[in-house]
């Protein structure tokens, strides 16, 4: 079974040569050629200092931080530092009016003052190779049938190699378009606690204006804890639960950064598509990217009209609006990478050299008429996706209500009891009251008019669900207009039983399919849902399986082309290391980057009262009277704040830290830059730059700006 591993990790073709610095490498299966790489630019560790499953290493200070975001320990009494970015949501949940710690900040004095959280952490434990038991099983399967096969024998393994009663977890990873097969096996511990984070000024200064831009100069960081019970087992939140012992934490290096030092990023790389087709990226820069982009860009209009003004609706919204503009900015980024480099024409000639060599291979001659075939079906139906699940269900009225179909199944079933329906109605009940907790109609009721009348005009006519239409026009007016789209959503926020608690009381007491269907937010959210899941996500399935199918056997192909170049998997959310070194770039014509931005830089941009650009009075005061003490960098003479490096990371690596080559943290991973947004589909060898918040900083917001240098005394740092 090793064997299979080290096979695909070594072999790519031509085609997909990796460049310096270009990979997110599974540490468990650094090949030798790619470790001395490292050494040769700086690493001073073995192999076993960075993975190992019987000894401490640093894979075991790398977690899984909540859903998304990468987080590392960085203390032995379980002490996590990940970007402000990634704790957002749980900063905002902890705060309101009158304590609010995402505008203020917030630093507990003890551990009996750190806030318990909604949030999980997930250890990896080890990685075992399954693609001998997975591909046995799927001798003589393509397509579909395969698909389904796959699935089932993966969470059978899945289930056969979890313990839940100590919080094992295991999830198959399909390698290479599903070609090679490893299982990772997790322990999640879920009482995690907020422990400090910066004034939200800080964490995401420069807002939506500098995210994704270098130069940078965003303190985005945030600590948490997590805690075990006193024999260091998972559980639930207890007063009882104390600090996590861990097997390893990261030690802290104030040495600070220069060009070329080394640097590698561990971490939980969400997903790339780098062996993507030239039709994939076709499809991407015309229908699916401008598409998410026009509703996200509505979305995030109406909601910023709503928060700009009101501090209690900034919390409510926040969380929400942060994630949404995130890769708003990404995708709109994306599309001009990937047009400006013409990366369908790269894609294009890579295929061509591909095709020519296919001529005599029987299982590979075909694959590229069949995927012209497969765009060909599909694409006149891809807008319909996008405008579904980033319109329609981007208003957040449309997207519970079409969670209701869950009880209006329960009470159109015959063979449903009176008990059924009761806990369907009272799960439904709880569901409603937490949504209107967070609802903010203003904006929804702008969202929902808006995102009407734009699908009106841009899905093909016959697409669009039978007689909804028609049927406002007859009662609110020309669907040409706005004003028409305004009257219904007036009398549909109006009269919907969701927003109204006297009139869900009523149903919930006497629960009948009918009443619920005849509701206008239900009746209106399931003629685009049900409309598309009849007709149009079969389509999708289909769609996704023949690509898949593709994917595969194209990679298979690959593998044959030239099985002796190195290769990397695309990131799967499932932990990779990258390697690169502090570095300038230009990115066009007489215009060139210094790696570093420093405090100097912050108070250039500083606007006071301004929304994106704002700080602390105290952190004004400080920075002007320059005491950093011994945070202060000897080369620039002053506290660097970020630096660049030239890793390959995506999303998930949020939070990551970044070692240097002695494994002391230097600083966390936090964003992109604009020139280098094709890095899911296409790395770019001369652009790329990964933008971390320099631990130095981290430490001076922590001990100077928040007064927590037991903080600080926690830490192991080497000077």
């Amino acid at each position: 079974m090793k064997k299979v591993i080290i096979t695909w990790f070594l072999s790519l073709s031509f085609i997909f040569n990796a460049v310096a610095d270009e990979g997110m490498w599974l540490p468990l299966l650094l090949g030798q050629q790619v470790y001395n790489d490292m050494v040769k630019k700086g690493l001073k560790l073995s192999k076993e200092q960075l993975y190992s499953v019987n000894k401490a290493s640093i894979k075991d200070a790398i977690i899984i931080f909540g859903n998304g975001c990468t987080g590392e320990i960085v203390s032995s009494k379980g002490l996590i530092f990940t970007n402000h970015h990634c704790g957002y949501g749980a900063i905002a949940n902890a705060s309101s009016v009158e304590h609010n710690y995402l505008r203020d900040g917030f630093y507990a004095k003890s551990t009996s003052e750190e806030i318990p959280t909604n949030l999980t952490v997930q250890f990896l434990v080890r990685i075992d190779d399954v693609t001998k038991e997975v591909n046995d099983s799927l001798m003589g399967l393509s397509g579909a049938a395969r698909a389904s096969k796959q699935a089932a024998v993966m969470s059978h393994i899945n289930s056969r190699m979890s313990d839940l009663s100590k919080n094992l977890e295991t999830r198959i990873s399909p390698l290479f378009k599903g070609n090679q097969f490893l299982a990772f096996v997790y322990q999640r511990y879920n009482d995690v606690r907020l422990v400090g984070t910066p004034p939200e000024s800080v964490g995401k200064f420069g807002g939506d204006t500098d995210n994704w831009e270098w130069p940078r100069h965003t303190g985005d960081f945030s600590v948490f804890r997590v805690y075990a019970t006193p024999d260091g087992k998972p559980a639930p939140y207890t007063t009882t639960n104390v600090p996590l012992k861990p097997k390893y934490h990261l030690p802290i290096s104030l040495k600070g950064v220069k060009e070329n030092d080394f640097a590698m990023i561990f971490g939980y790389p969400g997903g790339t598509n780098r062996y993507e087709s030239s039709y994939g990226v076709q499809l991407a820069t015309e229908t699916n990217n401008p598409t998410l982009v026009k509703l996200r860009d509505m979305r995030l209009k109406y909601m910023f009209e709503e928060m700009k003004n009101d501090p209690a609706i900034k919390l409510q919204l926040a969380s929400d609006y942060a994630s949404i503009a995130n890769y708003w900015k990404f995708f709109k980024g994306e599309t001009e990478q990937l047009l400006k480099y013409d990366v369908y024409g790269q894609k294009k000639k890579d295929e061509e050299a591909f095709i020519k060599w296919a001529q005599s291979k029987p299982e590979y001659k075909d694959l590229f008429t069949d995927l012209e075939q497969t765009y060909a079906a599909w694409r006149p139906f891809s807008m319909h996706r996008v405008y579904i699940n980033e319109g329609i269900l981007g208003s957040p009225l449309l997207a519970f209500a079409t969670s209701l179909q869950q009880l209006e199944n329960s009470l159109v079933n015959p063979n449903a009891s009176a008990e059924d329906i009761k806990k369907a109605v009272e799960a439904a009940g709880t569901a409603r009251q937490n949504f209107v907790k967070s609802h903010n109609r203003p904006s929804d009721k702008n969202i929902v008019a808006s995102v009407l009348q734009l699908y009106y005009n841009d899905v093909p006519k016959d697409q669009q669900p039978a007689g909804l239409y028609e049927a406002i026009r007859n009662e609110y007016g020309a669907l040409d207009k706005a004003s028409t789209y305004e009257r219904y959503v007036d009398q549909l926020f109006t009269s919907t039983m969701i927003l109204r608690d006297a009139k869900w009381n009523g149903f919930a007491r006497n629960p009948d399919a009918k009443t619920l269907q005849q509701d206008l937010a239900f009746s209106l959210a399931n003629a685009f849902v049900k409309n598309y899941q009849s007709k149009y996500l079969p389509l999708y399935q289909q769609f996704t399986s023949r690509n898949n199918e593709w994917g595969r056997l194209y990679l298979k192909g690959v593998k044959e082309l030239n099985p002796t170049k190195v290769m990397y998997p695309d990131a799967t959310f499932t932990m990779r290391v990258s390697y690169g070194q502090v570095d300038d770039y230009q990115p066009r014509d007489a215009v060139s980057y210094q790696n570093v931005t420093t405090m100097k830089g912050v108070l250039q941009k500083y606007k006071p009262g301004d929304y994106e650009f704002d700080l602390p009075e105290q952190l004004v005061k400080l920075a002007r009277a320059k005491e950093y003490g011994p945070y202060k960098d000897p080369r620039t003479g002053d506290l660097v704040v970020n630096f660049i490096t030239s890793n390959d990371i995506t999303g998930g690596n949020s939070g990551s830290p970044v070692i240097n080559g002695n494994g002391e943290l230097i600083g966390l991973a936090f964003d992109g830059n604009y020139e280098a947004l094709s890095h899911k589909i296409a790395f770019d060898k001369d652009l790329n730059r990964t933008i971390n918040v320099d631990i130095r900083y981290v430490l001076w917001l922590i001990d100077n700006l928040g007064g927590a240098d037991h903080i600080i005394k926690e830490l192991t740092i080497r000077k």
